[in-house]
């Protein structure tokens, strides 16, 4: 519904009822404004909730892989201790690849872990035995999958690159290829 005052106008869902916008004595806000106010940190609720979710979810998956070791470093135990057996083995990966940081400190770990990931998934997952694993790239240089993934995802993902037609952009792109 669009309700017109003058030269402005307001919209509502249809339902609702338009609010008689006073300020309010007890917050200092219009009603308005207490309804964004409300709705924001229903908001921030629920991502809270989310983050709270994905940190069991992880602390779950790892505490189920049993980890023993002398490495001083929990994250380098995770990434050692890794299988890929199920696609909730390469979830638990993808998720934790969520922070920059993290990419950088364990980068060398995690392109060793992501491409035993790939060829899991096209290997036992798909059943598909003949393409070669690693992959290279035509000039015979071998392309790093991680960065190949990372470069894909800053750009919004597959269906943004086929859409806006990026692919060359990211192949011609040579961070995605190693000697």
């Amino acid at each position: 519904m669009v309700k017109f005052t003058g030269d402005k106008c307001k919209l509502f869902t249809t339902f609702s009822v338009p609010l008689n916008n006073n300020i309010s004595a007890k917050t200092g806000l219009t009603k308005e404004e207490e309804m964004g106010v409300i709705e924001k940190q229903k908001m921030m609720n629920k991502e809270t909730e989310f983050m709270v979710f994905k940190t069991n979810y992880l602390n779950n998956y790892f505490e189920k892989l049993e980890i023993s070791s002398n490495e001083p470093d929990w994250n380098v135990m995770i990434l050692q201790t890794m299988k890929f057996k199920e696609f909730l083995d390469c979830k638990a990966l993808l998720d934790m690849m969520d922070d920059d940081e993290y990419i950088g400190k364990y980068k060398f770990i995690l392109q060793t872990k992501f491409e035993e990931m790939v060829e899991w998934f096209i290997t036992k997952k798909l059943g598909v035995t003949t393409r070669p694993t690693p992959a290279y790239a035509s000039n015979n240089r071998k392309v790093s999958l991680l960065d190949l993934y990372l470069e894909i995802e800053k750009e919004g993902g597959h269906r943004r690159m086929t859409e806006n037609n990026l692919w060359s952009k990211i192949w011609d792109s040579s961070t995605v290829m190693v000697n």
